[in-house]
């Protein structure tokens, strides 16, 4: 039976956070949901290729472990091995769970479940909706949140929706032990406290701080960056994972999901850059499919860290992209791959759609041109095996934590490891508050009000700022910093430039003006300035770990240390910030207790 008086609170409505408050609620305890955005609108809802299990419904003799050592072996042996492992054993359930709940699946022509492949692998694992995955997973668990909310449900905690509500910051009692938070209501730009037992922060990841990448915008995560604020760590923030296929926009980029790669897509480019030839007119022995040269166990379907370096290497080392600039054809017409339109918008809708939409060419006739762009960060709130950041009290799961891939991410394990992670972080919430010796409404008010206060202070120095920077230029130079020097392929130099031009960001984020003084209703400037200085540090951190990580290991790769170096480096990256502002880095041996490191090579089978 539930413990009387118990309230938890669940910051994020993707899958990790609505998947945790399913579970916290039908164990009896009481739910707040606090989101930045209606549940429906959460960036898990962008997920396009599909979701992990070895069901193996397609009869390859797909396993379990087989999954599992795809994932580290993907992963450049860097993830802590026990959480993957459960990972991977949970997942044919996980599949079977959402099933239920009427997620619509694609189906082969027999009924059974389809899969398709994609990096890193040689099995078709990958179950999918359409190219639209992500959003009718996390539309299945708003029925479920609803459900909830409605109450009336024997056993169940009441769940209540928090939506456009921005968590701030963690309430600490004097024993460091999480009490609550501090949110921003965005309807009005008021703070307010909200008591909690146990609080998870589901809040994605920091794709925003590179500027431009196919995440939202809403993703700076600085969840992870008020815990970095407040003394916890941050793991592993150097691994920073560029997807190989994204749409290069003015505004953003664009996910062009592996998932056409998957269904037969192949990258090439002209072997004369300055062929004038129509794309799609180009014969193929004028073409360079330079994956399926380069590696040609898994061609156009290596991991993404893998790809993207290649295709770097071709259009940056090489100046082989087309007309000499950073892009390459993803080619998905039928003289290329042999797939009909018919099947390919069955099966790929979602892309050709957005593609259409933004470029203005059908991906069935005119190959798509594309370039990587800044996707998933491995790295995360550090997190113990129960799921638990170094602050008691404060769980973390989905993209905001750093378990479960490593160095780099298999294409479709993350909605696997945001689903699994709240599935496995609820009950571990569940055993803590029901240890807890005393609870939140039991705490003085004054804890509360003293961090209110910190915050509110924090924001009335915004209010009155008079400085002459612009919080929006400088979030455009941070993006420029980081997109230069801290992208695909690093160096000392770059770094070390990082590293002194985001301090100078800093120094000019200390004399920040406000252009719009209403603060009665929403206002994007006031929210911006908070979170923006949550993000400078969140970047010196990924900075300087990968400045001191000297070797190159999955998505990090450093032109002058390009070998991996388990001797020195086969370690968890943890960092901090210290009292005077700079990042703290530490290291924590990894756990490898189920397969030894290898050498990664995906020229051959594995």
């Amino acid at each position: 039976m539930a413990k009387k008086g118990v309230k938890i609170i669940v910051v994020g409505g993707g899958l990790a956070g609505a998947m945790a408050a399913i579970k916290v609620a039908e164990s009896g305890y009481d739910v707040d949901l606090v989101a930045l955005l209606p549940v429906k609108r959460a960036h898990s809802v962008c997920a396009q290729g599909g979701i992990n299990a070895a069901l193996d419904t397609m009869g390859e003799g797909d396993s379990i472990w087989e999954h599992f050592d795809d994932t580290i072996y993907g992963g450049d042996f860097l993830a802590n091995q026990e959480l993957p492992y459960q990972m991977t054993k949970a997942a044919p359930g996980i599949i079977m769970m959402f099933d239920r709940m009427g997620v619509p699946f694609t189906r082969t022509s027999e009924g059974r479940l389809d899969a398709r492949r994609f990096g890193g692998t040689k099995k078709r694992r990958t179950y999918f909706s359409g190219a639209s995955t992500g959003q009718q997973l996390e539309y299945s668990l708003d029925e479920q949140l609803r459900r909830l909310e409605a109450g009336n449900i024997f056993g169940a905690g009441k769940l209540t929706k928090y939506e456009y509500f921005d968590f701030q910051s963690v309430v600490m009692d004097s024993n460091g032990v999480a009490r609550g938070i501090i949110a921003l209501n965005l309807k009005n730009m008021t703070l307010q406290i909200m008591k909690a037992d146990a609080v998870l922060l589901a809040t994605g990841g920091p794709g925003m701080i590179y500027g431009k990448s196919t995440n939202s915008i809403e993703n700076h995560g600085t969840g992870a960056g008020a815990i970095l604020a407040q003394g916890g760590y941050y793991a592993n923030g150097e691994f920073i994972q560029i997807h190989p296929t994204a749409m290069i926009g003015d505004d953003k980029l664009r996910l062009m999901s592996e998932s056409a790669r998957g269904e037969g897509g192949r990258i090439w480019v002209p072997k004369d850059k300055f062929n004038k030839t129509a794309p799609e007119d180009i014969p193929e022995k004028d073409r360079d499919y330079f994956l399926e040269r380069m590696y040609p166990a898994y061609g156009n379907l290596v991991p993404r860290d893998v790809a993207s370096r290649a295709i770097f290497q071709v259009c940056v080392d090489e100046n082989s992209g087309i007309n000499g600039e950073r892009k390459v054809y993803l080619d998905l017409t039928e003289k290329a791959t042999g797939i009909p339109e018919e099947r390919l918008r069955k099966r790929l809708g979602a892309i050709v759609e957005i593609y259409e939409k933004f470029a203005g060419d059908n991906p069935a006739k005119k190959p798509m041109i594309i370039y990587p762009g800044i996707h998933y960060s491995m790295g995360g709130i550090w997190i113990d095996y129960n799921h638990m950041t170094s602050i008691p009290g404060v769980f973390a799961a989905g993209e905001a934590d750093y378990q479960y891939h490593g160095a780099n991410r298999l294409g479709a394990n993350s909605l696997l490891s945001a689903t699994f992670g709240g599935l496995y972080a609820a009950p571990k919430i569940v055993e803590y508050v029901e240890k807890l010796p005393t609870l939140s409404s039991t705490t003085s008010d004054s804890i509360f009000q003293s961090e209110l206060k910190r915050v509110e202070s924090l924001y009335d120095g915004y209010k009155k700022s008079a400085g002459s920077e612009n919080v929006f230029q400088i979030f455009d130079e941070m993006g420029e910093i980081m997109s230069t020097y801290v992208h695909i392929v690093r160096t000392e130099e770059g770094l070390k430039k990082a590293e002194v031009e985001l301090q100078k960001l800093q120094e000019r984020y200390k004399s920040i003006g406000l252009n719009d003084k209403k603060f009665g209703n929403y206002n994007l400037e006031l929210q911006m300035s908070y979170h923006l200085g949550l993000m400078l540090n969140m970047a010196r951190v990924i900075t300087k770990g990968a400045l001191l990580r000297k070797e190159s290991r999955g998505s990090h790769f450093r032109r002058d240390f390009t070998e991996r170096n388990d001797d020195e480096f086969l370690k968890t990256t943890k960092a901090k910030i210290g009292s005077n502002g700079e990042p703290i880095i530490e290291y924590e041996d990894v756990d490898i207790k189920y397969i030894k490191p290898r050498k990664r090579d995906y020229t051959k089978d594995k």
